[in-house]
């Protein structure tokens, strides 16, 4: 014969009615739980976002570390962040696309070290998901990448080519250019905008030596002194960024240059560059701003693995030509600005 279960009070016990009722609605809630976060896109997991850099020693890439950094600590993302070993390592920086692909990252962003040759891995990434966007330097062609936030750099070029033709008041010249790499579609923006702004082409008798410093400090001195091997003339200089001056006034004071004798531009607004402009090493430069560019970049990722929008085409981040001397028919603006708005 069977017993029911009887309380204290003689009356038949529901608990194990109401605890496998219970049972069911927890279990219930569990599963909804992880469908919802199944289908929000694993909405409780921190947004990753990569930073891949042409080289960790460019002050223009350090502080672009920082502002990405700083916005996605604000915006509560993680950043993860890569460069390769200089300027030209393509290498590198393909095996920093990949890595960060299988780190879960929901977009990078990438100063590209070459405007082709990460094209591939940029691709592989985009089809697995991973919004890409190219910062300062563009893929050839931009449509590899979703988007780009960068300098106008052809019209960076253009100031200071203007600049440098208005310095010297038409007169015939000996120019020096010191480029990136073959390769560098911002390095090759620049030099043909100061072309442009100078109002010369690329073949033009004026022109006496092309040489690559890398962008760096020690290899553009030693590309300067080549260049004033092959021709002690020198009196107009044209370098791709501001440590690229740095090295190339270097050479030059060793020659026995002056700062009257010789006009030297660049690119970049870095305080370091805009103080060399103050000092007279650095005639004009123009300024941009790698702050705003990495900010708007981490931003965009956010935003896309949030909601899924992507951003697309290109966001012109600004430019302004920073000279101690303003010349005729040049805007510029002063070294108080250059200062209050550099970085580095």
């Amino acid at each position: 014969m069977q017993h029911q279960n009887r309380g204290r009070t003689g009356r038949p016990t529901r608990w194990p009615a109401l605890i496998g009722a219970l049972v069911v609605l927890v279990g219930s809630a569990a599963a909804a739980t992880v469908a919802s976060a199944n289908t929000s896109g694993s909405a409780a997991e921190t947004i990753k976002v990569a930073l891949i850099t042409k080289d960790v020693t460019n002050p223009f890439f350090v502080k672009m570390k920082q502002g990405a950094t700083a916005q996605a600590k604000k915006l509560g993302a993680e950043l993860l962040y890569a460069a390769g070993k200089s300027s030209s390592d393509n290498a590198g920086q393909i095996a920093a696309i990949e890595n960060m692909v299988t780190s879960g990252v929901k977009g990078i962003l990438i100063t590209v070290a070459d405007g082709k040759a990460e094209n591939p891995a940029i691709t592989k990434a985009r089809k697995a998901g991973v919004l890409v966007i190219a910062l300062d330097t563009p893929t050839v062609p931009p449509s590899v990448t979703d988007a780009l936030f960068a300098t106008n750099n052809l019209n960076a070029g253009v100031l200071i080519g203007k600049y440098a033709r208005a310095a010297t008041r038409g007169k015939t010249v000996t120019i020096a250019m010191l480029d990136e790499h073959a390769g560098s579609s911002v390095g090759a923006l620049r030099h043909n905008g100061f072309l442009k702004g100078f109002g010369i082409k690329g073949s033009n008798k004026q022109i006496v030596c092309v040489g690559n410093g890398q962008g760096q400090v020690a290899p553009s001195q030693t590309a300067m002194e080549n260049c004033l091997q092959k021709n002690p003339n020198i009196d107009v200089v044209y370098t791709i960024n501001e440590p690229s001056a740095a090295g190339a006034w270097t050479a030059l004071k060793k020659a026995g240059k002056t700062q009257s004798g010789v006009t030297i531009v660049s690119v970049d607004g870095g305080c370091a560059g805009v103080r060399n402009v103050r000092a007279g090493v650095i005639d004009a430069t123009s300024q941009q701003y790698p702050l705003k560019m990495a900010a708007l970049g981490v931003t965009a990722v956010v935003n896309y693995a949030k909601g899924g929008k992507k951003p697309s085409g290109y966001t012109d981040t600004g430019v302004n030509l920073i000279a101690k001397k303003a010349v005729a028919g040049v805007a510029s603006k002063g070294v108080a600005y250059g200062l209050a708005n550099c970085w580095g």
